[in-house]
Parts: C-alpha cells; sequence; structure tokens
C-alpha cells in the first residue's frame, strides 16, 4: 500500500486501501499497523486533519479490527 508522510511526532506515514477500506498506518517507531473496515469518510478527515496524532488517539485506536503488518 502507498503511504504518503505526515508531519507528526508519532506516525510517520499514512495510506488507504479504497477497495479493501484499510487505513495503514507507519509509526515513527518503525512499526506498520492496518486498521481494517476503515470508513473512506474517516480517511477524508484523518488525511486532512491538522493533528494526526490527536486523530488516531480520538478516533482510530481501539476502534477498528487492527495488525501489525511490519
Amino acid at each position: 500500500m502507498e503511504r504518503r508522510s505526515v508531519t507528526s511526532s508519532n506516525i510517520a506515514s499514512i495510506g488507504y486501501d479504497l477497495q479493501n477500506s484499510t487505513l495503514e498506518i507507519e509509526f515513527k517507531s518503525g512499526a506498520v499497523w492496518q486498521y481494517m473496515n476503515f470508513p473512506e469518510f474517516f480517511w477524508s478527515e484523518f488525511d486532512s486533519c491538522e493533528s494526526h496524532g490527536k486523530y488516531f488517539h480520538a478516533n482510530i485506536k481501539n476502534q477498528y479490527p487492527e495488525s501489525r503488518v511490519g
């Protein structure tokens, strides 16, 4: 999945697979996680938000099925 770099203290890059509704986040630690069943509407919000870290903690973490892939 292609990801783009973001300016964040904890997140290095983000990407979204529209066909599978899967969000992928690479953290600065090097870990890569996927979040399944992530709605396209929320991807648009997350992609354009001011603080990716705050959005992640408020709206993504522990809200969707997740899997570490890297």
